[in-house]
């Protein structure tokens, strides 16, 4: 055999392998919170009890957050692309 032919065959063994990588990556284990409401929810569809909770707005946060925006991209809103 010549070196062409080797390399082709450990190419495709390689990306034969690569192939079922995640698939292998993985490991089986028992969810300690699979009847717990406040992650799932009382039932599969529904939405779970912890992202119901809503917080009332802060006109200072808003405040805040655009004076950091405005840091960041400048008055325009944009990000500067560069030349």
């Amino acid at each position: 055999m010549n070196r062409k032919s080797i390399v082709a065959i450990a190419a495709v063994a390689v990306l034969a392998v690569a192939c079922d990588y995640q698939r292998n990556n993985t490991i089986k284990q028992k969810d300690v919170r699979l009847d717990d409401e406040y992650v799932y929810g009382v039932h599969p569809d529904s939405a779970a009890a912890q992202t119901k909770k809503t917080y009332t707005a802060k006109p200072e946060n808003e405040a805040r957050a655009a004076k950091i925006r405005e840091k960041l991209y400048g008055a325009t809103g944009a990000i500067a692309q560069g030349n």
